[in-house]
């Protein structure tokens, strides 16, 4: 499990194919990984992968194909600046929201705008999951924890503070940048146990039964 607190911007050596699979080799900058054995898991820009071999200066992963068709891996080549944090320790501070590693799709930024020293960014969501989205709700992007400021149709808005630009790879984002998601998973499993108990009413979850079950107020 992990909390979206990004603790390092590593970099992309290579993404090479290995057999029917891909071998990920990356730098982890100022990320320690002292603490870090063969097993363990980090979160690579949102998406959580296994070390399988520790170098002088990072650690490599595996990657199957189909991670590689929903995240954005795919596009890694080398010098690709990603975001990392290890796997959250119970003595550890929870700064963030829970994160699982497992990215749900993609998004793409369609605009940004400065809002006084920050900076507001407009995501493009895939229709499968902007009914997860909520203002003021959380969302993962490229692993780092934000909160959604406003939804729109298939569109959601964030605020990027100086602080977030300068220790995540958002400072470099440009419209068309594709980023991985992954929604609040208590959105996720909402959805599911409305589902369960109302299978025989046709499932779904709506504004009704949100408010039957005390999960919404005027």
């Amino acid at each position: 499990m992990f909390t979206g607190i990004v603790e390092s911007i590593g970099k992309v050596v290579s993404l090479e194919r290995i057999q029917e699979e891909w071998r990920l080799t990356l730098q982890t900058g100022s990320l320690s990984l002292d603490d870090v054995k063969l097993g363990d898991s980090i979160a690579v820009s949102g998406c959580c992968l296994t070390v399988v071999q520790l170098t002088g200066d990072g650690f490599v992963a595996d990657v199957s194909n189909e991670t590689l068709r929903c995240t954005t891996l795919g596009d890694f080549k080398p010098g690709t600046r990603v975001n990392l944090e290890k796997a959250m320790q119970a003595t550890d501070r929870f700064g963030g929201h829970i994160v699982s590693g497992h990215v749900d799709g993609v998004g793409e930024l369609v605009s940004t705008e400065i809002e006084g020293k920050s900076h507001k960014l407009v995501f493009s969501v895939p229709d499968t999951l902007s009914r997860y989205i909520a203002a003021k709700g959380s969302i993962c992007i490229d692993g780092t924890s934000l909160t959604v400021n406003q939804v729109q149709a298939n569109t959601f808005s964030i605020n990027i503070i100086p602080h977030t630009q300068e220790m995540t790879v958002s400072g470099t984002y440009r419209p068309g940048q594709r980023v991985n998601l992954e929604v609040d998973l208590i959105a996720r499993y909402l959805e599911k146990l409305f589902s369960n108990e109302h299978q025989d009413e046709g499932g779904g979850v709506s504004a009704s039964l949100l408010e039957q079950h005390g999960f919404k107020r005027d």
